[in-house]
């Protein structure tokens, strides 16, 4: 991040400073993982504090950064704040017992997430950069998955092989527990990957993404392991979930809402009398969290904009049967939408 940019999210957050001890903000704000640590960003400057299990790193990372990398827990990050009276932290994701405890120490608290929203929802070059690697190790560790699907293999054993293959890649780990699903486990949008064994015939749907530097991608593919001729009602939910998809691409542009990105896709299945089959929103942000803002939804009022990422995911599921979701990670470029994900065919796989 840019200190100037940094200085503009304090003062839109209405406070006299920034207190943050969330390792995903402290990334965003410091470029540096760590689990534990506080970041206090003011007028002044901005300084992570880091105990002896990551001083020594934050300070060759860090190096030369705006970031200044001073040794302490949570004391020294008051102290350092001292001057402030309002302090920005972020109700969504603070405890009331670490609320109070600043509160002890006289700050009067204000939330500062609507501002850091503001601004993480519009990525810079360098996280669309990490975005992209993220989405290029996950489809190419789905290739490299798709033919060691074998019979009598349980979801769980393809979800490791999957990880696997994300891992070496590059990958810092999954952005999310994979999802494997089997047969009728398919029509659980989130279903919970466990010890089903693979059979000829069964539907696949794997929901999977990985990080890289922190920064997330987010697929989903379905696929028929076998052809047993009893799927023709599949195959036609198929393509039009596909044709969903592919909607979104063409039709949504920047200026539209997030309500009106999702009714892209929900109208194509009021179409067809299947909306009511579609039982989640089209789409959430992306970014060092797997959900963030913008919302696509029928509640989602936000104006999609130039540099946002999301996931264009249409989807039926038919309970007790079998379900159908085809995601991509996409982002807004010249005012269209453009997918990261282009090594993985979208169009029905028969393994």
């Amino acid at each position: 991040m840019e200190e100037e940019k940094l200085r503009r999210i304090v003062a839109a957050s209405g406070a006299d400073a920034l207190f943050l001890e969330q390792d995903f903000l402290r990334r965003y704000v410091t470029g540096f993982y760590s689990t534990d640590g506080y970041v206090v960003a003011d007028g002044k400057g901005c300084s992570f504090f880091a105990d002896p299990r990551y001083f020594e790193a934050a300070s060759a990372q860090l190096a030369g950064s705006f970031v200044k990398v001073e040794a302490g827990a949570f004391d020294a990050a008051v102290a350092r704040a001292s001057e402030a009276k309002t302090l920005g932290v972020p109700f969504p994701f603070i405890s009331r017992a670490a609320c109070a405890r600043l509160e002890e120490r006289g700050f009067t608290l204000t939330d500062c997430m609507p501002a850091l929203k503001e601004a993480m929802k519009v990525k810079a070059k360098e996280e669309l950069d990490k975005i992209a690697r993220a989405c290029v190790i996950a489809e190419e560790g789905l290739l490299a998955t798709m033919p060691r699907l074998k019979e009598g293999m349980t979801e769980r054993e393809a979800a490791a092989v999957l990880e696997y293959e994300m891992r070496m890649r590059g990958a810092d780990g999954t952005s999310f527990e994979t999802i494997v699903a089997f047969g009728a486990g398919s029509s659980v949008p989130h279903h919970e990957t466990g010890d089903t064994k693979l059979k000829f015939g069964d539907v696949v749907l794997i929901d999977f993404g990985c990080k890289v530097e922190g920064y997330c991608s987010d697929c989903t593919r379905t696929f028929l392991f076998g052809d047993d001729n009893e799927h023709e009602d599949f195959k036609r939910h198929y393509a039009l979930v596909l044709k969903a998809h592919e909607l979104v691409k063409e039709k949504l542009v920047a200026g539209m809402t997030g309500r009106e990105a999702d009714e892209i896709a929900r109208g194509c299945f009021r179409e067809a009398g299947l909306d009511r089959f579609f039982t989640h929103s089209l789409g959430h942000g992306i970014g060092l969290q797997i959900h963030e803002y913008p919302l696509l939804s029928p509640r989602g009022e936000e104006v999609l904009a130039d540099g946002m990422v999301f996931s264009d995911e249409p989807g039926l599921y038919f309970e007790g049967k079998y379900g159908i979701r085809i995601e991509d990670t996409v982002t807004l470029k010249d005012g269209r939408a453009v997918s990261f994900m282009n090594k993985t065919a979208h169009d029905l796989i028969i393994l």
